[in-house]
């Protein structure tokens, strides 16, 4: 018969610590960025950050981190290029979920479609009277794709070198 701790040792296990631990440092560097900058499209540089940040074990993390900021960059690019199109705002939404999902499905990567069409809204999201705010997110986003990638490759370093 198992015991408590048992049970909860194999439910906490060490990819969720790894996985608790990139979260934490990749919001704190988030977070610094956006009170440094003052800006609230750091927000979506925060958001992104955590959405690239697999909790996945150790060995496949690199690998979908990458997958999931090529992701995000398919549907921020898709979010840009839908933006321009004058056409009304949900059908610009829609054809950016179109455009976005066909893309991840021409490289393989609908498993992170989801990721995909987040950063499209992300993009999307309507701020009358600017055409500078969907380039500022566009720009915040792929930053935090950057330091969610960065956090989970240099995490992975550390683990393999320390043989964790």
């Amino acid at each position: 018969m198992m015991s408590s701790f048992d049970i909860l040792s194999k439910k906490f296990d060490r990819s969720f610590f790894i996985y608790l631990i990139r979260c934490t440092i990749g919001f704190l560097i988030g977070y610094y960025l956006m009170i440094t900058f003052s800006s609230e499209d750091f927000f979506w540089a925060l958001l992104s950050i955590i959405l690239v940040i697999p909790p996945e074990g150790r060995k496949l993390a690199p690998k979908l981190t990458r997958e999931r900021v090529i992701s995000n960059f398919i549907g921020s690019f898709s979010g840009l290029t839908v933006f321009f199109i004058s056409i009304e705002y949900v059908a610009k939404v829609v054809l950016g979920i179109v455009v976005t999902t066909i893309i991840c499905k021409l490289f393989n990567l609908m498993q992170v479609v989801r990721p995909a069409i987040v950063a499209l809204l992300i993009i999307l999201i309507e701020h009358p009277g600017s055409l500078i705010s969907p380039f500022e997110r566009f720009a915040t986003v792929l930053i935090g794709c950057f330091i969610g990638l960065s956090v989970t490759l240099i995490t992975s370093f550390v683990i393999r070198k320390a043989k964790i």
